[in-house]
């Protein structure tokens, strides 16, 4: 599995399966991961070659305005998820396990990613969590459900952890990614620890590891796409380098819209009928 370098390349390319998404490791290829939320950003990420789609339950923050992700409920991660699987032709679609959707018991985690392949069409899950998570990791594998891990901070502990604080403990690090691995993970996300923590793991796994806030040694990298694109002004993690001022460019644009609809130009004759 090669990135491509041009939309029409990626087009052309045949969808990228769980088992491909899995070998990257193997053929020393980055994987890129980017976070959509909707039909049309799945489609203009998709056609730039990602190689998967993170529906992540940090639209609770990003789309929602809350100050954190633990109010996304199950309802509205199927209905975003479900469009972004309408927008992505080649890439994978990996839904986020929100909150309370897998604790409670293997039962309810299996039922809820259940929910995710049927209702919505991702083709796997993502699970916060290490050693704690490997029950319902197990459970969603054994229905042939592919999962991506979560180790290192996970938002979605934001209380016990005291914060969004970079994880530091370099032998529970481990331990919960080999755990994760073990119980049938196909990937893990590694966020927000030391480069030398992510290097360990890096190499002590075998399925490949995305790293976000985790350095340059992981087998790829995710980033919450509004970040990247300067779409949200709310937090500006120091991990999401910003390649875009999309923000500034839709702020300057609905002035122009304002300014001219006042003045009388819009709508001029070529937007008007005869």
């Amino acid at each position: 599995m090669t990135a491509p370098a041009t939309t029409s390349q990626a087009k052309e390319l045949r969808p990228i399966t769980v088992p491909e998404f899995q070998a990257a490791k193997s053929r020393g290829t980055r994987l890129c991961v980017l976070t959509a939320y909707d039909f049309t950003m799945a489609r203009i990420l998709d056609a730039a070659g990602v190689d998967a789609l993170l529906v992540g339950d940090s639209l609770g923050m990003v789309v929602q305005g809350q100050e954190n992700s633990l109010g996304v409920t199950m309802d509205e991660m199927v209905y975003h998820t479900r469009m972004v699987a309408r927008g992505a032709s080649r890439c994978l679609v990996i839904a986020d396990m929100p909150f309370m959707s897998y604790q409670v018991s293997p039962q309810q985690a299996l039922e809820n990613a259940g929910r995710f392949v049927k209702e919505a069409g991702a083709q796997a899950v993502k699970v916060e969590g290490g050693m704690r998570s490997v029950p319902a990791i197990r459970a969603i594998v054994g229905a042939d459900i592919p999962v991506m891990g979560h180790v290192g901070l996970t938002p979605q502990s934001v209380h016990s952890l005291g914060g969004f604080r970079v994880q530091r403990n370099d032998a529970k690090l481990l331990e919960d990614a080999l755990a994760v691995q073990e119980a049938g993970a196909f990937s893990v996300v590694v966020e927000c620890v030391p480069i030398e923590s992510a290097a360990k793991i890096t190499e002590a796994l075998r399925i490949p590891t995305i790293g976000i806030g985790a350095g340059p040694h992981c087998d790829g990298q995710v980033l919450v796409a509004h970040d990247m694109l300067g779409l949200y002004q709310e937090f500006h993690p120091r991990f999401a380098k910003q390649y875009a001022d999309l923000g500034r460019a839709v702020l300057e644009a609905v002035e122009t819209y304002c300014q001219e609809v006042r003045d009388g130009a819009f709508p001029g004759p070529d937007h008007s009928f005869q």
